[in-house]
């Protein structure tokens, strides 16, 4: 099948207190492990990644150096963790696929996605980026940045930015292509490089960020992907979660799926737009969509576990 796998940004950090770039590593090759078992099964795959934490890192590098070197804009921080996390997570799979006596070609392809300059999030970005601030750092930022700051629930300030739909994917016909000559492809990763696409066809850096699954259920589309997978911190989604009547979904429909976010019980930022982007998919393509963790993934593919989504 041709698969399109997408990754939290979380799943690699392991432990919080330890983020070094070899501490990532040894998260992605982690997680690699599961992605070489699906392309030795003789699987198309496509992984896109989370970015949140490692794009948090660079913006608070920016503020500590600010004094010496000049900040990053967001848009070309999404494109250095589409590199950095590419770079981990290609050399990872290629090695884990060595292991296993496969010696095929992994690549990434760093990826653009097309946002409308009139989605409603520019006139109200809700979407927190960055570390905590205070009062005055937040007040110097608004005047000196432009910078949309919130007060977090007492704990600080925080920097906001908007969180368009992705629309367009440029480098689709490079990850097609890729695809037809059995690569294995880490593409639009943290969302896609959000941009905007002027009048006359040129495209200008747009500082967003795109939600991880919604680019990713667009790029399954887009390739016809026969599955997709979206891998997260659970085995199984699950209802009335973390109370004592908490149910595993084992197989539901989308009309199930809908009534169960009526009813409140994923949660915004959390389960909430991965069961979104499913549906997305699965609404858009007619086929199935998978929510496991990494360490599942096979056994969910053969049908053994996680939560199958179908039409």
């Amino acid at each position: 099948m041709n698969i399109v796998l997408a990754v939290g940004g979380n799943s690699l950090i392991i432990d919080p207190k330890k983020v070094t770039v070899g501490a990532q590593y040894e998260a992605a090759r982690q997680t690699a492990e599961h992605i070489a078992d699906l392309v030795k099964k003789g699987h198309k795959v496509v992984v896109v990644h989370g970015n949140g934490p490692q794009v948090g890192f660079i913006l608070r590098r920016g503020e500590i150096a600010k004094n010496e070197l000049h900040t990053v804009p967001l848009d070309s921080c999404v494109a250095d963790t589409q590199g950095a996390i590419g770079y981990n997570l290609q050399m990872a799979i290629r090695n884990e696929l060595l292991k296993q006596g496969l010696s095929k070609p992994v690549t990434t392809v760093v990826t653009q996605v097309v946002v409308d300059k009139n989605d409603p999030s520019f006139q109200k970005p809700t979407k927190p980026i960055g570390s905590f601030m205070d009062k005055e750092q937040a007040e110097f930022h608004q005047k000196n940045d432009n910078w949309d700051v919130v007060e977090d629930a007492g704990r600080g300030f925080r920097r906001v930015v908007a969180s368009p739909e992705p629309k367009e994917i440029l480098e689709i016909s490079a990850i097609k292509a890729l695809l037809g000559q059995d690569f294995t492809v880490v593409a639009v990763g943290g969302g896609g490089i959000p941009v905007l696409k002027n009048e006359d066809g040129s495209i200008t850096g747009q500082e967003a960020v795109i939600d991880k699954d919604f680019a990713a259920s667009l790029l399954a589309k887009e390739i016809c992907a026969d599955l997709f997978v979206i891998s997260t911190a659970v085995e199984q989604v699950c209802i009335n979660f973390g109370k004592p009547d908490q149910k595993a979904l084992r197989e539901i429909t989308v009309a199930e799926a809908e009534q169960y976010i009526k009813e409140g019980h994923f949660a915004p930022g959390s389960m909430l737009p991965k069961i979104q982007a499913a549906i997305r998919y699965i609404q858009s393509s007619g086929k199935n969509a998978l929510i496991t963790n990494p360490e599942n993934l096979g056994k969910a593919l053969e049908g053994q576990t996680g939560t199958l989504i179908k039409p």
